[in-house]
This record gives C-alpha cells, structure tokens and sequence, in this order.
C-alpha cells in the first residue's frame, strides 16, 4: 500500500479489526521508509447481477420491479403475503445461482422461472403473468395457453 505520506510502498500491519457487520476490515499501517502511521479499510467488491433484455440492453437487476410484476399478476388473487415473499426470494436466489459464473441473466430466464412458480401458486396469476411476458395480441394465444393449462392439469 502505497504510504500517503512519502509515496513509499512498503509498510507493516500493526493491527487489524473488523467493523461491527463484518464487512471491512481496518487495518492501521506504518510506513518503512519514513515511520508515518495511516489506516486502510477493506471491503468485498460485489460485482452486481445484470439482466439481458431481449432487445441486448442490461440493466440491474431488480427485485422491486420483478415484485411488482408479480403482485400485479396475483392481484385480487387467494394468495397470502408470506407466499408472495418466499416466491420472490426463491426467484432472486435462483437467478443468483444461474448467474453466477458471468453474472448476468437473461429475460427469458427470469421469465420462466416466474411462470413455473406462478403455475404451482395460482392459475389466473399464471394465466395473466404469461399474456404479459409473452406479448399476447389476441384471444387465440390466451385459449392455446389456458389449454396447455388445463392439459397439463389434467396430466398431474
């Protein structure tokens, strides 16, 4: 580390503690050269997640806006406050997981691993999440979804 004093970069650690949320470190240093005594803070560098829309722009990602296109889909929906919020971290750690190597997800992804939870939670949110995120433009696309519904239901 580089001494702020002289420039030098060699130093000693002479103590090291962490702040009470054990996320940094501070470290009080002296310098070799010239005996000038400062302190550094260390902190993990999160690199954020980033979602791939289907356009090619990345945005972070964003919990807030994934909860509000779910709780729009289970409006006036049976479903209890609890089971919105397990969904949602459910959905935020397996986006995390899957993007975890390059660090981003793509909208497809986030898409379909909202509708596979929508479909186990409420038909209707299901229903309604779907005509959304795939952009339905007439009748005929929400009967094909609601038949798929019903064939997979009566496979179950």
């Amino acid at each position: 580390m580089r001494c702020p004093h002289c420039g030098h970069l060699d130093d000693k650690v002479l103590e090291s503690r962490q702040n009470g949320s054990a996320t940094t470190i501070r470290r009080r240093r002296e310098c070799l050269a010239c005996g000038y005594r400062f302190t550094s803070y260390e902190r993990i560098e999160e690199k954020p997640l980033m979602v791939v829309k289907r356009d090619g722009r990345r945005e972070l990602f964003n919990l807030q806006k994934l909860e509000r296109g779910l709780r729009k889909s289970l409006e006036k929906r049976p479903v209890s406050q609890n089971t919105i919020e397990e969904t949602l971290h459910a959905i935020e750690d397996e986006a995390a997981i899957r993007g975890k190597t390059s660090r981003e997800i793509f909208t497809e992804e986030l898409g379909e691993m909202i509708l596979k939870r929508l479909f186990s939670i409420d038909k209707v949110a299901y229903v309604r999440f779907a005509s959304v995120y795939r952009m339905f433009s007439n009748v005929d696309e929400f009967v094909r979804e609601i038949e798929m519904l019903s064939r997979r239901n009566s496979e179950e």
